[in-house]
């Protein structure tokens, strides 16, 4: 198009580079090296995982040349995307069509999910989002949280095997792994009975989300109208969900906190890990520049029972959930 782009910058960006359709000639110039379009340079400059799925005829397909060239891309380590299953699997009825995109999803999931991750078969509770307290059927007390960290911690948690329910408030985000179950609610209350009815059986629970502390003792039928005086709404506390769950944890189980403190973060972060049984706690500050909610990154601290305080420096989401995972598998 009009625009020009840097395809290495594409080639780097990228977490996987999927080829599809992939001609005869586009094959041929990949396993060559022939360089002489943005979908080869793009793919010379990727340091990713690249999938290709092949589409052409069957004579095409069959050609010394051609799976010569199939032969050499995935000696470079490239992966070629199966065509249908069964009968197209296993002959060459169907040969060289290019597989169908929920086939092509499902094989790229399939690759990169990390089976080796000692997280793999692993069942991992996140609570993520805000809650939403209803004043009236108009209004509501709520926070700034969009449920971001909580659902990279799940995307990342079941691209390493995990078996993922997500417990998330009320977002417009959307996880996208075949492996997250996502039970979405409103209030803490609908938050709390859904995440006691899976703690159980969970090997690790992660709470993320951001629970309103207190919710309206009452809450009007109607509007509440506006009037000429002051008005005032009394207030009453919420479930503690974290620390309501953190007394019937087993032993055997990783519970992992979250504190977003303002001052005095480490010592109010301390006070929270051993008040609600947790192994080790998430904390973060809205003083450090994005860091916190509606953000894309995150700068965290690291605090365990141990005694151990890591620091990380300023990263993207998806990098911190790396972090917590890694921590959280090192008590496996």
């Amino acid at each position: 198009e009009s625009g020009w782009n840097n395809h290495v910058e594409m080639g780097l960006w990228a977490d996987a580079m999927i080829i599809a359709p992939t001609t005869a000639t586009t094959l041929a110039k990949m396993a060559n090296g022939i360089c002489d379009n943005v979908i080869v340079a793009t793919y010379l400059s990727a340091r990713c995982p690249v999938f290709f799925a092949p589409a052409m005829d069957l004579d095409m397909w069959v050609h010394p040349a051609t799976q010569e060239n199939v032969r050499k891309l995935q000696s470079y380590g490239n992966h070629l995307i199966p065509v249908g299953h069964g009968e197209l699997a296993s002959g060459l009825v169907g040969a060289g069509r290019m597989a169908e995109p929920e086939d092509i999803v499902a094989y790229v999931d399939q690759s990169l999910s990390k089976s080796d991750s000692l997280l793999a078969g692993k069942n991992v509770l996140i609570t993520a989002g805000p809650t939403y307290e209803d004043i009236d059927p108009v209004r509501y007390l709520g926070n700034r949280s969009s449920g971001k960290m909580g659902i990279c911690v799940a995307e990342e948690a079941a691209q390493r095997g995990a078996n993922v329910v997500l417990v998330l408030g009320p977002t417009q985000l959307k996880t996208h792994h075949p492996n997250i179950k996502t039970i979405a609610v409103r209030r803490a209350e609908e938050m709390y009975q859904a995440a006691i009815e899976h703690y159980k059986e969970m090997d690790v629970v992660i709470f993320a989300a951001a629970v309103a502390d207190y919710r309206p003792k009452t809450t009007a039928t109607e509007k509440v109208k506006k009037k000429a005086s002051d008005m005032k709404i009394e207030l009453e506390r919420t479930q503690d969900i974290a620390g309501s769950l953190g007394k019937i944890k087993r032993k055997n189980q990783v519970n992992v906190g979250f504190a977003l403190e303002t001052q005095n973060e480490l010592s109010n972060a301390e006070k929270k890990l051993s008040k609600k049984n947790f192994d080790f706690i998430v904390l973060n500050s809205l003083k450090d520049k994005g860091a916190g909610f509606k953000h894309n990154t995150n700068k965290v601290t690291f605090v365990d029972t141990h005694n151990n305080i890591d620091k990380f420096e300023l990263k993207s989401k998806a990098d911190v959930a790396v972090d917590i995972l890694n921590k959280v598998e090192r008590y496996f």
